[in-house]
């Protein structure tokens, strides 16, 4: 077949399923969101996104992976995740009086675990499933767009969410109800299994005003603690891990699609060499490992786990992770560096880079009475996202930073990764040749960007583009020559050619060994 058959038999949709079943099968189970970051920063400011071998390259922005895609449902009550197959509250409007307030729609964490239940004795949104996410779900709604407003008063009308608006209400705290404009905090179903502050039961949030993930002891001076609560329904096995060791020093995740390497780097390092440590890493065979995004680090962690109930790192057994002396002179595990830069309101907005602690998120906490000690205190619990400066020396920060003296290390340690399909999709994981040509797309529909997954029996020359209903070539995803196996791209359809491609219905045609496979894709928006 040749490609002036084409526009006759996407005419007719019953044709397609004579050469395709039709709408792909969710291939992995924890596909990633990436964070959406779009602009590179140097240890202070905005740049210009590096060329490969220059300073500062490799990070966050320069690498695309599952991007965000919602919609939004008719009646505005519920978002759909595309990418994660959850549908969301669009709203964290407890009270569902359709006016969202600070505090007043803030909950105990007692009282969100109870929410659910009131959701679907209301069938809302047409659902009776709703739950309290677990904090890996709740983590994969947030955007490192946002822009962190610590220490900032004033109107919030300019600041930046980490949360996409054009989806999700969202509310900054009420400075005349004496809160800070940072508390915009949602509370997860995870607890810690261990204990923050002085043997506070703690529950991890995400910080949606900040961009954080911090532990939070469920009651403050004697009162219970409030935060935002959004519900989620759908894919309940979203942020389970499937690790398979490789016996090469690497494990790779079968639901994320992710390869890591089974070891850190031993030691600490600036952002700068970091990016640059795993840019040019060369390991197990593979010269494509990248210096991983917050997401893609926080989901890995292990929440089961903590060193102080385990004596271990947050993260399963099947890796390794180098012990510290930490700044109190303990046995502890170090914080990790993330290819995501935590973007601020100074003047100053790319100082800090995030990272995620695999060992206690630790802060200097003064007693309030004489002699004023100072205690190292686990202040946010293993499994924290935080935020350290890109450089320094971190022996200028003697008891920390912030009100809960979060310690600085500034050298953090690495853990690379890598996608399991390199850059044209080669899954060299799966060494079997497929007897038969295969082409499927998750998700689908999809708005913006969908994962197109294809099989080929035969090295050989490779083309795959994609057509409108008319038939008409929209774009060519790849031709080239490839060997027999399986392979992965991706195709963004947000503009092609400065025009921003309608929802509709496409078609992606794939054409090797004198064959001809089509699969329907719908673009949603």
């Amino acid at each position: 077949m040749n490609k002036a058959v084409l526009p006759a038999l996407v005419a007719c949709e019953c044709l397609l399923f004579l050469v395709h079943a039709g709408e792909s099968a969710r291939a992995t189970t924890f596909d990633v969101v990436d964070t959406g970051q779009d602009a590179c920063y140097d240890t202070s400011a905005e740049i210009s996104c590096p060329a490969p071998g220059e300073p500062f390259h490799g990070q966050d922005a320069q690498y695309d992976g599952n991007q965000p895609s919602f919609t939004l449902s008719g009646d505005d009550l519920t978002v759909y995740d595309h990418i994660t197959a959850l549908t969301w509250m669009a709203s964290p409007d407890t009270d569902l009086d359709g006016v969202l307030e600070s505090p007043g729609d803030k909950l105990s964490w007692w009282d969100a675990m109870d929410f659910p239940a009131t959701l679907n004795a209301q069938n809302f949104g047409g659902y009776d499933d709703w739950r309290l996410p677990s904090i890996k779900e709740l983590y994969s709604l947030i955007d490192f767009r946002g822009i962190d407003p610590s220490g900032y008063e004033g109107d919030t009308s300019g600041l930046v969410p980490f949360i996409d608006t054009d989806y999700f209400a969202f509310e900054y705290g009420n400075e005349n109800a004496d809160e800070r404009i940072i508390d915009s905090q949602y509370w997860s179903s995870t607890e810690y299994v261990s204990t923050t502050m002085h043997g506070d039961h703690t529950v991890f949030g995400v910080n949606l005003a900040d961009g954080r993930i911090k532990g939070y002891g469920t009651s403050l001076h004697g009162t219970d603690k409030t935060s935002f609560v959004l519900c989620c329904r759908g894919n309940t096995d979203y942020g389970t891990n499937s690790f398979t060791n490789n016996g090469d020093g690497t494990i790779t995740d079968a639901a994320t699609g992710l390869m890591w390497q089974q070891a850190d780097s031993g030691y600490g390092m600036l952002w700068e060499d970091a990016l640059a440590h795993a840019e040019d890493l060369v390991f197990a065979g593979h010269d494509d490992w990248r210096l991983p995004n917050a997401k893609e680090l926080q989901g890995i962690l292990d929440y089961t786990r903590s060193p102080a109930t385990h004596g271990t790192a947050a993260i399963d057994p099947v890796f390794s992770c180098t012990s510290i002396t930490d700044e109190g002179g303990g046995t502890n595990f170090p914080f990790y560096w993330t290819s995501t830069t935590h973007a601020n309101w100074t003047d100053f907005p790319g100082a800090s880079g995030a990272y995620v602690c695999f060992g206690e998120a630790l802060g200097w906490m003064q007693d309030p009475f004489p002699p004023y000690t100072y205690r190292l205190l686990d202040v946010h619990g293993a499994g924290s996202q935080r935020s350290d400066p890109k450089e320094g020396d971190p022996d200028d920060y003697p008891y920390g930073h912030g009100p809960q003296g979060d310690v600085i290390r500034i050298y953090n340690h690495v853990r690379c990764v890598r996608d399991v399909a390199t850059s044209i999709g080669v899954d060299d994981q799966l060494p079997e040749t497929p007897a038969e040509m295969r082409l499927t797309a998750a998700p689908n529909p999809f708005n913006p960007t969908t994962r197109i997954a294809f099989s080929v029996p035969v090295a050989g020359a490779v083309d795959l583009s994609i057509y409108d209903l008319q038939g008409r070539h929209v774009r060519t995803l790849l031709a080239e020559h490839l060997e027999a196996g399986d392979h992965a791209t991706y195709w963004d359809g947000r503009a092609q050619d400065s025009r921003r491609l309608p929802s509709s219905t496409y078609f992606a045609r794939l054409a090797a060994a004198n064959d001809v496979t089509v699969v329907k894709l719908v673009l949603s928006k």
